[in-house]
């Protein structure tokens, strides 16, 4: 069965769950990269090209390090709430 095959009638409530928990996770991860994809390459890359620049580079790898640490801060703070 594949990420977004719909679970079959005789699947246990634990097993569809764990599909689904699977599938949250990816469409996360996947929204998590198209965010950093978006805001780092506008915010670093100026003159887009065939390779970056030294600067290009160093300002994504900045960018991508502070939105991780960013996220987990945000992450860290919802889940003592609850």
């Amino acid at each position: 069965m594949d990420s977004f095959s719909s679970p079959s009638s005789g699947a246990s409530p634990g097993a569809v769950m764990e599909q689904i928990s699977q599938q949250l996770a990816q469409a996360h991860a996947e929204e998590f990269m198209e965010t950093l994809r978006v805001k780092c390459f506008d915010k670093c890359i100026t003159k887009p090209g065939s390779s970056l620049s030294g600067s290009e580079a160093s300002c994504i790898t900045r960018c991508v390090e502070r939105y991780i640490e960013a996220t987990g801060i945000m992450a860290k703070a919802l889940f003592k709430q609850h």
